[in-house]
């Protein structure tokens, strides 16, 4: 794993926390995208290397809304930067950890990426990025 990649977090509305995240950051939103295969709208903001990533669902049952209807908005994932992502998965799956995806799938900001079943990783929803080339 290279650096965090960005922090995910899963809001109700997009609408009202990107104007909230343009306050506390000082900057921006500079992209927003659907991930119609994940039921998501996201928002990016970025301070130096770090990136945030808002998340909000596009559905009534989709896995943000469930996530916020038993936690709350908040920190959903944290995700990597990886060089090569099938070796990655390969490394981290003989390593023990359970992958939520077998492959790769298309991800936000021209990404493909995997995640990781937070029951291998102390409850904490890893995901691995790395960008399209």
């Amino acid at each position: 794993m290279l650096k965090v990649e960005h922090i995910g977090i899963a809001v109700k509305s997009l609408e009202q926390s990107i104007p909230l995240f343009e306050k506390l950051l000082n900057t921006s939103c500079y992209k927003t995208e659907e991930v119609s295969s994940e039921n998501v709208n996201t928002a990016f903001f970025q301070k130096g290397e770090t990136k945030i990533e808002l998340l909000e669902s596009t559905t009534e049952d989709g896995v943000i809304n469930k996530y916020i209807d038993k936690k709350g908005e908040g920190i959903h994932h944290i995700a990597f930067d990886v060089e090569d992502i099938h070796a990655e998965m390969d490394r981290l799956k003989s390593e023990g950890f359970i992958l939520l995806n077998e492959q790769p799938k298309n991800g936000a900001d021209n990404k493909l990426v995997c995640f990781l079943h937070p029951k291998s990783t102390n409850s904490v929803l890893i995901e691995l990025c790395q960008e399209k080339k």
